[in-house]
């Protein structure tokens, strides 16, 4: 062959690669790892369970933790809490006045407009009424299942941590230097509850009448009220650490997580001793799915399980792996 002849062809072979590579099927591209730091739980229908990840993930089953899907709020701030009016609506909150809500279950997400800028810490709903509790002594309400809000006077600048309603009137708001506010008339007027027994930042309230309630908090804080959180006594704890919620079970056990496990009452509150989690899960929130008890860790679910004092791990769930579904419609 002459020289100038391969020197034409060389290009010619440069390119071969190139065509050839073309012509194969593309691979899609991996789904991108995300970090996900569980927040919240929220079950309101029988065997489904919400799941939310503060880097704005949430984690969806409908058959009681057999299988998962993930679902993106498309959230860009910190994601605090979340609370459903029904299976398919749902609404979370979180920094800079976040308040986003969902129609199909999480798979697309709207915004509403909260009219405030403060950090949302907290929201519980009662049929169409949902109360938002956040930074600067922040309290919201709505009265049309979270499509607008309003803010109520609570005459405090305490940033509340958690919100707890047992009935549309019935509500109390708990969070930092020892803030305890109550209202029986759905928050329309809030009064703010000085107690000596309250020394440090309360996180959560928890009440099985509206007479009988628990505060839960900083250092092992346990405070406890007969009177509807007119007055509180302060309850002593096996542990220091901080007490991050409180709920009671289907068989009237009461539950308190912090982050080596639970305290556990068999006497309707009189009494608590601590039973094991399993690991150190730095443990959040509690979360009534059926007649079982889940609660919920930086990445981990647990499932009461035996005689009901026990905990397994439910392993379905990879709290951080690839999402699989992305929202389509989501702004901030």
């Amino acid at each position: 062959m002459k020289p100038s002849v391969v020197v034409r062809s060389l290009p010619v072979l440069f390119l071969l690669p190139l065509a050839l590579a073309a012509q194969q099927p593309k691979q899609a591209a991996a789904p991108a790892q995300k970090n996900c730091w569980l927040r919240d739980a929220n079950s309101p229908a029988a065997a489904t369970a919400y799941l939310l990840c503060e880097q704005g993930q949430m984690w969806v089953t409908t058959d009681a933790g057999a299988t998962w899907v993930q679902r993106n709020t498309g959230a860009n701030s910190r994601l605090r809490a979340f609370s459903w009016v029904d299976a398919s609506r749902g609404l979370v909150v979180g920094n800079g006045g976040l308040v986003l809500a969902t129609n199909d279950g999480g798979k697309s997400w709207q915004p509403r407009d909260s009219g405030v800028k403060q950090h949302l810490m907290d929201i519980t709903f009662i049929g169409e009424s949902g109360w938002i509790a956040g930074y600067q002594g922040v309290i919201l309400h709505t009265t049309d299942g979270g499509k607008s809000w309003v803010r109520q006077p609570t005459d405090t600048t305490m940033t509340l941590e958690g919100i707890f309603f047992l009935d549309a009137d019935h509500g109390w708001a708990v969070g930092w230097s020892g803030t305890i506010l109550r209202t029986v008339d759905g928050g329309k007027t809030w009064t703010h509850v000085k107690t000596d027994a309250s020394q440090w930042s309360l996180f959560a309230a928890c009440f099985i009448d509206v007479n009988h309630g628990w505060v839960t908090g900083f250092a092992g804080q346990l405070l406890r009220t007969t009177d509807g959180g007119a007055t509180w006594k302060r309850q002593e704890t096996p542990v220091k650490g901080s007490l991050n919620s409180i709920s009671f079970d289907s068989s009237k056990r009461g539950w308190i997580t912090y982050d080596d496990g639970f305290l556990v009452s068999e006497d309707n509150g009189e009494t608590w001793k601590p039973v094991s989690s399993g690991g150190r899960y730095f443990l959040g929130k509690l979360m009534p799915i059926g007649k079982s008890m889940w609660a919920v860790g930086q990445s981990v679910v647990l499932k009461q399980g035996g005689n009901g004092k026990e905990w397994m791990k439910i392993n379905s769930l990879v709290a951080n792996s690839p999402a699989t579904e992305s929202p389509s419609a989501s702004r901030k």
